[in-house]
């Protein structure tokens, strides 16, 4: 089998178009939407597809779910087995796409990071781009026989995840800064959380950096444009949390500062789902620049 190596974290849907039926990449479907949008990725999935992609669950299936909060990471275990039915190799190059733009299929990204598998990709405008551009998309059930088993061997990287213990740590310190996607209204607790039981507000010392301001609608903004917004926020580069409502959406601002030259990074998986949940955790509101 000839290797497959990607160009960046980052690719065209002119590249996939060039490299679709390469012998040797996986294209995964990770769309996922917010609950009260009363959409669902898997059923659109089986409606209309990029040829040959495969679809992974996130939010059911590939996390821990014995956890209240939702779709947080599973164990190296379970990620492994989950990647290998969906006939994934450690030699495979995946792109993995959503049917937003941008939205959820960095999450997936992340996933595999944290899990040793650095060979992925975000596709850049996702779905809506592809079809934009006019190119087919598969209209026909899809497979859903299972796939011939990989060999996919996960290492997790415990760096790439922060708990609750860890963000509260690193409130406070020197070298490190908590970035929060949240929408500006809800980092200000200006605007009631969607999800029930959670205060309203922000971690101390945290940045506030909606996804707007690195997205440009459903594609990234240039590596160029993306450093001018982190070096904006963080004069010299430092180690940075990544936080958002549930542990998606930070996601694409990781995505973003890699393009954009930064490499120690992390996310907080609980997000505000744990955090805005606990009373013992504190919070700012309404503090304004």
């Amino acid at each position: 089998m000839s290797s497959l190596v990607l160009p960046s974290d980052l690719v065209s849907i002119e590249w996939l178009a060039q490299h679709l039926h390469h012998t040797n990449l996986i294209l995964l479907d990770a769309s996922w939407h917010m609950p009260m949008t009363m959409r669902n990725g898997y059923q659109e999935w089986l409606t209309e597809r990029i040829d040959n992609s495969r679809f992974f669950d996130f939010d059911r299936e590939v996390c821990d779910k014995k956890s209240a909060l939702p779709h947080m990471m599973p164990t190296a275990q379970h990620f492994e087995l989950s990647a290998q039915l969906l006939g994934i190799n450690n030699d495979h190059a995946i792109v993995v796409y959503d049917s937003v733009g941008i939205f959820s299929s960095p999450r997936v990204w992340w996933m595999f990071k944290a899990m040793g598998f650095n060979n992925i990709a975000v596709l850049d405008g996702g779905l809506p781009a592809w079809k934009e551009a006019g190119l087919t998309v598969d209209t026909q059930p899809p497979c859903t026989d299972g796939y011939q088993q990989g060999d996919f061997k996960a290492i997790y990287q415990p760096e790439l995840i922060s708990n609750k213990e860890q963000v509260h740590d690193a409130i406070d310190k020197q070298g490190v800064s908590i970035i929060d996607a949240r929408p500006k209204a809800r980092f200000l607790g200006e605007e009631l959380e969607f999800r029930p039981g959670l205060r309203s507000g922000h971690m101390p010392s945290a940045i506030n950096l909606p996804i707007e301001e690195i997205l440009n609608n459903k594609t990234m903004k240039s590596a160029y444009q993306l450093a001018q917004v982190f070096e904006a926020l963080m004069p010299q580069k430092q180690r940075l949390v990544f936080s958002c409502g549930s542990g998606v959406t930070a996601c694409i601002l990781a995505l973003a500062a890699k393009i954009a030259g930064y490499d120690a990074l992390s996310v907080y998986d609980g997000s505000w789902s744990e955090w805005g949940a606990n009373d013992n955790l504190p919070v700012v509101q309404k503090v304004t620049d």
